[in-house]
């Protein structure tokens, strides 16, 4: 590990942040700029501070998950996906609570920000946030070890994220917004229990009580059908239904490949061979958030 006076590279810090998991920060700031386009309300320049404040959170969740899963042993060296940073020596846990407090400064910056534009509620929504990244695998009773780690992502990641970053532009809360925010976030959910099911064997030995350990396999893969269908189709409907603007029936795209990777998780798939799958899954989250913020643009023009 790392000595105090060793100062991680920037390669070190970007790996650190999981740049794959960030799209599922950025996805949910586009579809409510999108909607707030669709409304004539955009702002540019709050778009952008909602994009760096979402960013920030994720950043700094990450590294606190990073340094609590390494300090409760979660991360061995049989578990499987991308290099945690703390576990194999590239950061110490102080360089990681450094970079927490860091980008939590950066996400409390542009909070107070929006703050400005859209009123106090900003700053309770910034704090709970916070608070809920800090709790996902810190503190004495860490909720992503408890089984609750897919409601977190749903409301944070889904509802928060999309009805807040439609908020922001004109301090309205939308139908159109929540209506979305469901599918949004239950892709998000999706990504995290593929993750949980490939690791269930080091998770189980580590005492991490994930949803997908108590659930069990089985379960856990009717639970991933289920998000994966439901996220996919949902923007469709509210588009027929008149709910939400027709152009975000364009998403209905994302559902093909979403079905393939069912598919791979009820063929069996397990270990390495579920890493595809995560990758897959984060990837129909992102292509779902950008074929409703261009479906929604193109057709309000």
């Amino acid at each position: 590990m790392p000595s105090a006076e060793q100062k991680p590279g920037l390669s070190t810090w970007i790996t650190a942040s999981r740049p794959a998991t960030l799209w599922a920060a950025a996805v949910p700031v586009f579809v409510g700029g999108a909607l707030a386009f669709n409304d004539g309300v955009f702002r540019f320049e709050i778009f952008i501070v909602t994009l760096v404040a979402a960013i920030a959170i994720q950043i700094a969740t990450n590294f606190a998950n990073d340094a609590s899963d390494a300090k409760r042993g979660a991360d061995t060296p049989d578990r499987l996906g991308p290099v945690r940073a703390v576990s194999s020596g590239l950061l110490t846990s102080r360089q990681a609570w450094t970079g927490v407090w860091l980008m939590f400064a950066v996400a409390a910056i542009g909070g107070l920000y929006l703050a400005s534009q859209a009123g106090a509620v900003i700053i309770a929504i910034g704090v709970v946030s916070i608070a809920a990244g800090l709790g996902y695998t810190g503190g004495p009773r860490p909720y992503g070890y408890a089984g609750l780690g897919e409601l977190f992502v749903f409301v944070f990641f889904g509802l928060v994220a999309t009805v807040g970053s439609r908020f922001v532009h004109d301090a309205t809360i939308t139908t159109d917004a929540i209506w979305l925010a469901v599918p949004i976030g239950l892709l998000a959910t999706a990504i995290l229990v593929a993750n949980n099911i490939r690791d269930i064997p080091t998770d189980e030995a580590a005492g991490k009580r994930t949803l997908a350990v108590r659930m069990g396999r089985d379960q856990s893969e009717t639970l991933y059908a289920l998000l994966m269908m439901g996220g996919t189709v949902l923007p469709t409907i509210g588009a027929v239904l008149g709910v939400v603007p027709a152009g975000a029936a364009a998403s209905i795209v994302s559902a093909v490949g979403a079905w393939g990777l069912v598919g791979r998780v009820r063929a069996g798939a397990e270990g390495r061979d579920l890493i595809p799958v995560l990758t897959g899954t984060a990837q129909t989250q992102l292509a779902l958030g950008v074929l409703i913020t261009v479906g929604i643009i193109v057709a309000g023009l």
